[in-house]
């Protein structure tokens, strides 16, 4: 679906703040609070809006140790039975396919070292993994909530 500028102001604001009203949203873009509602129920329903949600600070729940993991897969792995295997770990946060060596890059997240471990080694026996390279994070330097692109 295309959006236009409305649009785009539309999802800006609610990338910005997801808890502003419709009358605050609609001063930013000039429009009124009934004409965002029918605009945010149309993005909702053609897609382009999935959903809403909180950013948390992963340490807050208990999360201390965030890694990225570069999967490398035998033969043609498809995405989805990569995609399959990795719903089954709720340390992924996120997970996709990429250029260059790996097959995969994996975002992880858990309570500690030892968690990591575990669940790398239950990631590592998947039939199709040939071998994991691993990056721990020391610290986050920038991080962005949404599209992330042109914020």
């Amino acid at each position: 679906m295309a959006i236009d500028a409305l649009d785009s102001g539309i999802i800006a604001a609610l990338i910005d703040d997801a808890r502003a009203t419709y009358a605050e949203i609609g001063a930013k873009v000039g429009l009124s609070a009934p004409a965002v509602k029918r605009r945010v129920d149309r993005l909702l329903e053609t897609g382009v809006i999935t959903g809403f949600s909180a950013a948390v600070e992963p340490s807050a729940l208990g999360w201390t140790t965030e890694a990225f993991v570069e999967l490398y897969c035998r033969g043609r792995t498809s995405p989805d039975d990569i995609a399959r295997a990795l719903a089954k770990h709720p340390e992924v946060v996120s997970a996709s396919t990429v250029t260059g060596d790996a097959d995969a890059v994996i975002h992880l997240l858990a309570s500690d070292v030892q968690q990591f471990e575990k669940v790398l080694e239950r990631i590592g026996a998947e039939p199709f993994v040939v071998r994991t390279k691993s990056s721990v994070v020391l610290s986050r330097l920038v991080r962005r909530t949404g599209s992330g692109a042109g914020d």
